[in-house]
């Protein structure tokens, strides 16, 4: 069965190379960046060839370059990206790949590492490119990933449904559905994944107006993808009417309106039989009960009073 289509692959493209020529907005993933090179730190082991699959810009790759606990990187991007390394990265990096990002063109057990900043959120098919991106993984390599989910752009999103009920006579979808924490924990189990983790960092972005956050989700190449979405243009008032609910409901005292981007971590292993393994049932050596100092009750009996 065919995954639902939620996003709109060529929109999203487009959206992108907007962004770029408008001159991207990159503080989220230059974030992220700093925070997958102190998290690949953490893993004391060298990987011959990672793949850095769908991060809009340079600065991961850069980033993970940097630190020395990789040899040699792929890039995968679903265009052609403009921006590019240089120096000694882009020497490091043997190939840019421009693929279907939901059919990945590797061979199983090649890779030794995937990083993936801030794309995974827009996939069609999460689970099915999980699956994929296992299948690439050789045994006890390592999938480190950073997607927008939970309560991003929760303001905006309520915002404008306040305007287009006021407005519009109903509500349409106009900022894409993130998943949620505890789901992408399951969903790495369900692909496979050992030792699976899962984590998240809300980050509050602050703007003088509404508007500015608008201007730098243009740049992000983050607009409405959604496939669903409505096909006419966007009416002023109905806009203007969002902007002021946002103002009136998202205000700090100075002003200045908030914007939520909660940026889930995602980490799991390709099994291997060296990895740490839950305990057979029944192997336990010490009861429960004594540890917790209490008298065990059997199934069905009633503790006395």
């Amino acid at each position: 069965m065919r995954p639902p289509l939620i996003f709109d692959r060529s929109l999203l493209r487009a959206h992108r190379r907007r962004g770029l020529r408008l001159g991207p907005e990159t503080f989220l993933l230059d974030r992220v960046a700093e925070d997958f090179a102190d998290r690949l730190q953490a893993v004391v082991r060298r990987f011959d060839l990672a793949l850095d699959f769908g991060t809009p810009t340079a600065a991961v790759r850069a980033a993970l370059l940097r630190n020395g606990a990789i040899s040699t990187m792929i890039a995968l991007d679903p265009i052609i990206d403009a921006t590019n390394l240089s120096g000694d990265y882009a020497a490091a990096v043997a190939s840019r790949v421009v693929a279907d990002a939901e059919a990945l063109p590797f061979a199983d057990n090649v890779l030794d590492l995937v990083v993936s900043g801030l794309f995974l959120q827009a996939v069609n098919d999460l689970p099915g490119v999980l699956v994929q991106i296992r299948r690439a993984l050789k045994p006890d390599g390592l999938l480190l990933a950073a997607l927008l989910g939970g309560e991003t752009l929760t303001e905006l999103r309520q915002s404008f449904a306040i305007a287009e009920s006021e407005l519009e006579g109903g509500v349409s979808p106009r900022v894409a559905p993130f998943p949620d924490l505890r789901d992408m924990g399951m969903l790495l189990q369900r692909a496979g994944f050992a030792l699976p983790v899962t984590d998240v960092d809300r980050v509050t972005v602050r703007y003088a107006t509404p508007l500015a956050l608008l201007r730098d989700l243009r740049r992000m190449g983050a607009t409405n993808p959604l496939v669903e979405r409505r096909r006419v243009p966007l009416r002023r008032t109905t806009l203007m009417r969002a902007m002021e609910a946002y103002a009136a409901r998202f205000s700090d005292p100075d002003g200045k309106v908030r914007a939520s981007f909660d940026i889930i971590w995602l980490s799991g292993w390709s099994p291997h039989e060296s990895q740490q393994q839950p305990l057979r049932p029944g192997s336990a050596k010490t009861r429960l009960a004594d540890a917790l100092g209490t008298t065990e009750i059997a199934a069905g009996e009633k503790p006395e009073r």
